[in-house]
């Protein structure tokens, strides 16, 4: 939805949108620190993905921010 409302209310063409877990807390059973969920809406079609990382609350972080450019990387070739 935050990728879809961003495209629809900016009138861009791609959007991408990261929540999650980057911890030191915040974890449960269902939704462990590390988890990272994922969403790229483009002309084509909205694209979701739940991505689990390992490490310290930065080390979450950097993975996402470098999982995130790689999913923008691919759309754009």
């Amino acid at each position: 939805a935050m990728a879809q409302g961003l495209v629809s209310r900016s009138g861009v063409e791609l959007a991408l949108s990261i929540t999650g877990i980057a911890g030191p807390g915040g974890g449960s059973d269902t939704k462990p620190v590390g988890t990272v969920c994922f969403a790229l809406q483009s002309p084509k079609a909205c694209r979701v993905e739940q991505q689990q990382f390992e490490g310290d609350r930065a080390q979450v972080r950097a993975q996402a921010v470098t999982h995130a450019l790689q999913m923008l990387l691919h759309e754009l070739q």
